[in-house]
């Protein structure tokens, strides 16, 4: 076996944002025992001094990891973000560096659905307004304008995950359901699909937004939107923050076009639980403001804990990149007994042949060799038969090649 390669507790890992104990177990598990976790989100200097020596990083939602802070970190192979979303995360710069980054696209899928479930209910319940008039001392008690959900029409828009198992839950309870998406999904239970995102909003009783965050779906619904749906209908956003124009949609709830809302993503949200915050839907009675918690359950936090770590140890282990949002994805075969190394480079021509002639003028057979190439960037992992000893001058010789961004020997 190759004794250039960083011995696993060697490797620095990084964890902020209180990420679930089950990424630290599986790390550890998997023998990468230098392990440093912070509570909260860092920036500034608090953030560059944590990460300057760290080969893995994980974040959740609140660390941005700018092209500035990246550069600042020279060790970093790789970043996991133990959340869905990857926009706080230079992505564009992480490749540049020749950095994969991570997340967890599924895991907190069921949490968040079931949250939406229930504030379709509460909504329809008059629940916030007879909530906060019960803590003010007084009592609501009264039908008027209270409705159960069953028969009603729920729209879904983004018929991912999520919304596709919103669908399947919402039908149990005698919804009917109906959804747009701008790629062709195959429809779960009775669900219908909708030729326009216009035709349901006209005919929807709940609208529910679960879209990635893109350019395309950045502002997709604003006043035009708003004033499609129809009169006294339900809004509900757990997707991302920039989605929805929040303030066409508090105009639409203070004039009753829209019935009611529930919030859990706004275009500024707070750094900390200790900023405040301030958004044009305070003090609206018929809206829930959630505070971007419709993955936050214990349950959702540890599988994301298991999936991201769980991908961060293969691609440390051997290479594999399944599951990465800005880096090309190759699947690699365990090797047993041959020697692998990794080279990452810019996409220009010669770099493989250069690569070769560096084990071919040793004498070494290369037994296997997986290449993956975007516009930009080269990855291509290498076993060769070979047990490689430092001295030999072939980490060297690999960073010499003109356009590497980085290698590395796995095993």
């Amino acid at each position: 076996m190759s004794k250039l390669s960083l011995p696993k507790d060697k490797i620095k890992v990084v964890l902020l944002e209180g990420i679930h104990d089950n990424a630290v177990h599986a790390l550890n598990v998997a023998g990468y025992t230098n392990v440093d976790c912070y509570p909260g989100a860092l920036d500034g200097v608090a953030l560059r001094d944590a990460i300057s020596d760290a080969h893995i990083v994980g974040i959740r939602s609140r660390t941005r990891l700018t092209e500035q802070v990246i550069a600042q970190a020279p060790k970093l192979m790789a970043v996991g973000c133990f959340c869905i979303g990857t926009n706080q995360v230079d992505l564009k710069a992480a490749k540049m560096a020749g950095i994969p980054v991570f997340n967890a696209p599924y895991s907190n899928t069921r949490s968040v659905a079931e949250m939406v479930l229930g504030e379709m209910i509460m909504l329809y319940r008059g629940i916030p307004e007879k909530s906060a008039a019960a803590h003010a001392g007084k009592w609501l008690k009264s039908a008027k304008g209270a409705h159960e959900v069953r028969g009603k029409k729920l729209g879904i828009i983004g018929y991912g995950h999520i919304g596709s198992q919103l669908s399947i839950l919402a039908e149990a309870l005698g919804l009917e359901v109906q959804y747009f998406d701008i790629v062709n999904k195959l429809a779960l239970g009775n669900a219908k699909a909708c030729h326009t995102m216009e035709q349901l909003l006209r005919s929807s009783d709940i609208v529910t937004l679960h879209v990635p965050a893109t350019a395309q779906t950045k502002g997709m619904f604003g006043a035009t939107e708003i004033g499609q749906m129809k009169k006294g209908a339900l809004l509900i956003n757990a997707s991302r923050g920039n989605v929805v124009d929040i303030d066409a949609l508090a105009a639409a709830l203070k004039s009753g076009d829209i019935g009611g809302a529930a919030v859990d993503v706004f275009p500024t949200e707070p750094a900390s639980n200790d900023d405040e915050f301030v958004s044009p839907l305070r003090g609206i009675p018929n809206v829930i403001l959630t505070p971007h918690v419709g993955g936050s359950t214990q349950e959702a936090q540890a599988n994301i804990g298991t999936e991201v770590a769980d991908k961060l140890i293969t691609y440390s282990d051997n290479g594999s990149t399944l599951g990465t949002v800005n880096f090309m994805e190759v699947a690699l075969p365990v090797q047993g007994t041959a020697t692998r190394f990794m080279h990452i480079h810019r996409n220009v021509p010669g770099v493989i042949s250069r690569i070769n002639d560096i084990f071919s003028g040793k004498g070494i057979n290369i037994s296997g060799q997986y290449l993956r190439t975007d516009g930009e960037v080269g990855y291509v992992v290498v076993d060769v038969e070979a047990d490689i000893e430092p001295g030999q001058g072939f980490r060297k010789a690999l960073d010499a090649i003109d356009g590497t961004i980085r290698s590395r020997f796995l095993f």
